[in-house]
């Protein structure tokens, strides 16, 4: 019986029954096991204000090496670049939709005036002020329900949600627009599944459902998330996608007011993947990144 540890929340019980259910496809016995975190049980605070990495994944963590669980399903993007010692990431499903998108209120009239939208992302909060100055960003917290019903009750003409999320649970309506302008969180849209590193009886059964070319674009992002020393909370993006043994790359670090940014876009071979989010990231703190990330680091 593999015990999969899960958190409560619509989006975290449907992303562990996917695992579950391609782990019983191979014949594996399964039972999830609900595990509460300490982002759900704060949902006051900007998540960037809590103080500490892993808020999503830290009680998940300490169930794996207390042997509550055997793996423990996430949003990868929640999952901090350095993990606690002993835990490893063992396989990634293929990738959702990585987008973000901006679900419209009905009292939405025009972007041109003075607005708010919800968001409780820095990533998200400065990329839209840096495209739309003049309005205004409120922290939206909870799970996606909690916040599609604040944003239905609220005066705000929209709130910005990954695609991905929605789109899973079944509440993407048809009021929303993809933001192909804004850059993702660095492994959005991505299921990881995380176990202990001497547990090496279900290495085989999670390679069999792990996707390597989702797995070679994660590694990528988090190496230059992780290299830029955002953990999860500077506002930073980068996504890649691979077309033809073609790495597609886009990064960036911005200022929290989105005044600043530092971005990159390439394409690479594939055979050239091995350290380039180590690279790309490199070539943003030197045009000017390391000195915005000390400027940002005391506001957090």
């Amino acid at each position: 019986m593999i015990r999969i540890g899960t958190r409560k929340s619509t989006l975290a019980l449907w992303q562990a029954n996917e695992v579950k259910n391609k782990l019983e496809t191979f014949g594996h016995s399964c039972k999830l096991v609900h595990i509460e975190s300490s982002g759900d049980q704060d949902l006051t605070q900007p998540l960037y204000a809590m103080g500490i990495q892993g808020i999503f994944t830290k009680n998940l963590d300490t169930a794996l090496l207390n042997n509550t669980v055997d793996i423990a399903v996430h949003s990868l993007k929640d999952v901090p670049t350095k993990l606690p010692k002993g835990i490893k990431i063992n396989a990634l499903l293929p990738r959702g939709n990585a987008n973000d998108l901006i679900v419209y209120s009905p009292k939405f009239k025009s972007w041109e005036t003075q607005t708010t939208i919800g968001s409780g992302s820095l990533r998200r909060k400065a990329q839209w002020l840096r495209k739309y100055p003049h309005h205004k960003v409120e922290n939206l917290r909870g799970n996606l329900p909690k916040r599609m019903e604040r944003l239905k009750n609220s005066d705000w003409s929209g709130a910005i949600f990954a695609q991905a999320g929605l789109e899973r649970i079944g509440l993407l309506t048809e009021n929303y627009e993809i933001l192909n302008w804004m850059i993702p969180a660095p492994a959005q849209g991505i299921i990881g599944i995380t176990t202990l590193e001497n547990n090496s009886s279900l290495k085989k059964s999670l390679q069999k459902i792990n996707c390597k070319e989702t797995a070679s674009c994660a590694q990528i992002e988090r190496s230059f998330l992780s290299t830029i020393e955002g953990g999860c909370t500077a506002p930073i993006g980068a996504i890649a996608k691979i077309r033809e043994e073609i790495i597609h790359f886009k990064g960036g670090l911005f200022s929290l007011d989105g005044k600043i940014a530092f971005t990159i876009e390439e394409e690479i071979n594939i055979k050239e993947a091995k350290g380039y989010g180590e690279k790309a990231a490199l070539k943003i703190l030197k045009e000017g990144g390391k000195e915005l990330m000390k400027q940002i680091k005391p506001k957090l």
